[in-house]
């Protein structure tokens, strides 16, 4: 648990606005996403390994090259849509995403749950998302436990460090074909990742996590 989150105004996001949205978008009411995104350093955290009983020396990428995913979740359907490349993420990449996902969910009513970094909140992210009709909710400080999406990066790095690349196109196109299959041939596996369950932090000091389900709450989102 990050040492300045607080389990209050967590609750309460989860309570006021991600329930009734995740709700919503069950319904088929609206289109929820999860917007985030992950930075894959190539010879760095992605080595491939096995395990034996006799100790083995091989090589390895001697480089430390970058790839940054923005990308944005459906709650319902696992789809996940990105804006991908191998230098920075920035507001300018942000505004693509926007610009992709407002095009693929036309007609729909769309909400975004995404953090406070400050290429997604600056001015030019925010006018171009009321321009598109793109509703944000951001999560409180702090609080990466409420981003499901984190979930997803999760699972394409437990993947990732069952092969070693030698390329970085190879290491490239394996992340997108992951990401690419979180609806496919790996929903069985991503359904069990992305659902109603979020982990909750009231008592810190407990050494077990508590999950929301939900109960009574106000619904806050129009």
């Amino acid at each position: 648990m990050p040492a300045k989150a607080d389990p209050e105004k967590q609750r309460a996001f989860y309570c006021d606005i991600l329930k009734p949205l995740m709700d919503l978008a069950k319904q088929g009411a609206i289109t929820l996403l999860f917007m985030d995104a992950s930075h894959f350093v190539m010879g760095c955290d992605f080595l491939g390994y096995i395990y034996g009983v006799t100790r083995r020396f091989i090589k390895t990428y001697s480089g430390r090259k970058r790839y940054n995913v923005l990308g944005a979740l459906n709650f319902v359907s696992k789809e996940v849509s990105t804006v991908a490349n191998d230098a920075y993420i920035t507001a300018s990449e942000v505004c693509d995403l926007l610009k992709k996902v407002a095009i693929d969910y036309d007609g729909k009513s769309i909400y975004i749950i995404l953090d406070n970094a400050r290429y997604q909140k600056c001015a030019i992210v925010t006018e171009l998302a009321s321009q598109l009709g793109i509703h944000f909710g951001f999560i409180p400080p702090y609080s990466p436990n409420l981003n499901l999406i984190e979930r997803i990066w999760k699972h394409v790095k437990s993947r990732l460090r069952t092969k070693y690349f030698n390329a970085f196109d190879d290491f490239q196109k394996k992340i997108d074909s992951i990401v690419s299959d979180t609806d496919k041939n790996d929903l069985p596996a991503v359904n069990r990742l992305i659902g109603e369950k979020v982990q909750l932090f009231d008592n810190p000091h407990s050494e077990h996590s508590d999950f929301a389900y939900g109960g009574e709450i106000q619904n806050q989102v129009a």
